[in-house]
């Protein structure tokens, strides 16, 4: 049923206490706690690394845990490369597992450590990207070993309630295209701790074909929400409603028929009524929109991309739409631009929350042309408050929090340089998550292949004395 315009706006004016009014900082600004105090937000500057990966405030460290080309797995084959999403799972006998995305694109052969063609796991042979799955024990010891191969172009994605992850094709390659033998741009399942069940992968087409993020699912309604990382036109946020009587549990959403349930974009709306073509058009904090559903005419896009199914006027997009978490009864979810399309338009960004209950999207975050930084990516929600989010943009790369009024503060600068003395380039942040147990960091950087674990005196709310 669509959202009436009395019902939005008396959900607007709830949803904007406390946010009107907040912008997006530069690291170092001071807020104001409820005594009235100021204090300091972050854990202070970053410190130069002397081995050139990660620079991290005072009392903080990292370990290498995986690394392209130099660790690994059981099977004797090198990690693969272009480590991207990932979360973590507990174990058993205080075990951390980890799925690492590899974001390969295309054929294999294009590659020089693409995920192995593990026995009974491939979908494709002909493409190179996939997960790995990463054991973290609790005296110190690693190891990997595959969770899916012969998939492409693994970007982000997403945990589920039940405990498995959920990787995402970023691509729309058909069988026939670029070398591939099987069509693409699908959503698969890897069950971190039953390597049994990752046998014989199989997409779940009910999620639509598509150049995938990420996606997060509503663990009260099992409804499911996916970002699109595609232009020309824009991409979309998805809701994918189950079919009535469907249980989500492990393995199950592989026996979806490729029709199940109904795939959505989003119709989005001002207080006003008027229709919001896309989220770049919000420049202030606390922004918040009406949303409607609006059923996709064809999921499996054979011959239109689905977000070209749509005339103008039907549903709202947004610009390079990334990461998501999901955390306080919604979704947070990133779009890597944050103003109107014209050329060389700055690649700042926005993160926004969806309400299902109240069926809005505010703006959480947004990330200036002038402020520390830009192109947000991954993202997660902290257990010490606000959200950590993956830079990549121009520049030197970094980790960066943001409170709950859209504040930011540094964790950590990525040091490694790619490039020459001449021309430096800086491999981007790309997969980040907590541990179960909230004290390690984990952070994945693309270029190099590097899967690192930060500790330190993290802190409730991430706001210091000064």
């Amino acid at each position: 049923m669509p959202l009436s315009r009395r019902e939005f706006t008396a959900g607007s004016a709830l949803a904007l206490t406390g946010a009107v009014g907040a912008l997006a900082s530069a690291p170092g600004a001071l807020a104001a706690e409820e005594d009235g105090t100021a204090c300091e937000l972050g854990y202070g500057p970053l410190l130069p690394d002397p081995a050139g990966i990660l620079a991290l405030p005072a009392g903080f460290s990292y370990r290498v845990l995986t690394h392209s080309g130099v660790t690994r797995l059981e099977s004797g084959e090198p990690t693969p490369s272009n480590h991207d999403g990932t979360a973590a799972f507990e174990g058993a006998r205080g075990v951390t597992l980890l799925v690492n995305n590899h974001e390969l694109r295309g054929e294999r052969s294009r590659w020089e450590r693409p995920v192995p063609l593990a026995e009974g796991l491939v979908y494709d042979p002909a493409a190179a990207g996939g997960c790995t799955v990463v054991e973290v024990r609790r005296g110190g010891e690693v190891a990997e070993w595959v969770g899916i191969a012969g998939t492409s172009t693994n970007c982000a994605g997403g945990s589920t309630p039940w405990g498995t992850w959920l990787t995402c094709e970023e691509t729309e390659d058909l069988a026939g295209k670029n070398g591939m033998t099987k069509d693409h741009g699908y959503v698969f399942e890897v069950d971190p701790a039953d390597r049994r069940a990752n046998r014989d992968p199989q997409p779940v087409k009910a999620f639509g074909r598509y150049a995938h993020e990420a996606v997060v699912i509503d663990p009260r309604a099992g409804h499911a929400y996916l970002t699109e990382d595609a232009s020309g036109p824009n991409g979309l946020l998805y809701r994918w409603v189950p079919p009535q009587g469907f249980r989500h549990g492990r393995g199950r959403l592989r026996t979806l028929a490729a029709d199940a349930g109904r795939l959505q974009a989003p119709k989005c709306y001002d207080s006003a009524g008027r229709f919001v073509d896309d989220l770049s058009r919000a420049t202030r904090i606390g922004t918040v929109y009406g949303v409607d559903w609006v059923d996709v005419p064809d999921r499996d896009a054979r011959d239109v991309p689905v977000r070209k199914q749509f005339a103008d006027g039907a549903i709202t997009r947004g610009r390079k739409l990334e990461g998501m978490w999901w955390a306080d009864g919604g979704a947070y979810f990133v779009s890597s631009y944050a103003r109107e399309e014209s050329p060389g338009a700055a690649h700042d960004g926005q993160v926004w929350f969806y309400d299902p209950k109240r069926r809005t999207v505010r703006l959480t975050v947004l990330l200036g042309v002038s402020g520390a930084y830009d192109g947000p990516d991954n993202i997660t929600v902290s257990p010490y408050g606000g959200l950590v989010l993956a830079e990549d943009g121009e520049g030197l790369q970094h980790l960066f929090g943001a409170t709950e009024t859209g504040r930011t503060y540094p964790l950590a600068r990525n040091e490694f340089n790619i490039g020459t003395a001449e021309e430096p380039e800086f491999s981007e942040f790309a997969g980040v998550c907590f541990s179960p147990d909230g004290r390690t960091l984990f952070a994945c950087l693309q270029s190099p292949g590097i899967l690192l674990a930060i500790t330190g005196p993290w802190r409730r709310r991430a706001r210091l004395p000064r």
